[in-house]
């Protein structure tokens, strides 16, 4: 996953008892940050540093927290929470499907 500007999203999971192909399922509780943004608005830096998550699933929950889904939206922000457009999710899981 990275942002729209080519920084790269690491996920610190907020549970790891729920596995999918050997790795924690995501949800609306883990924190995802932002290295290596160079966005400039202007003469001033804005570099993507979080990803917040607009639309996690409705129905599956994961330790009480919304999973995150393929069809789940989010959006990169600055430090000071200025949207900075949505993350690109580049890779997936296919081995189970939730609404």
């Amino acid at each position: 996953m990275s942002c729209p500007h080519g920084g790269r999203v690491t996920v610190l999971p907020s549970q790891s008892r729920v596995l999918v192909a050997g790795q924690p399922v995501a949800t609306l509780a883990d924190l995802f940050t932002v290295a290596g943004c160079a966005f400039t608005a202007g003469t001033k830096p804005q570099p993507c540093v979080t990803v917040r998550w607009i639309t996690p699933s409705a129905r599956i929950r994961v330790n009480g927290s919304p999973a995150l889904l393929q069809g789940s939206a989010g959006i990169c922000q600055s430090a000071e929470q200025i949207p900075q457009g949505p993350p690109v999710v580049s890779v997936v899981q296919q081995r189970a499907v939730g609404l």
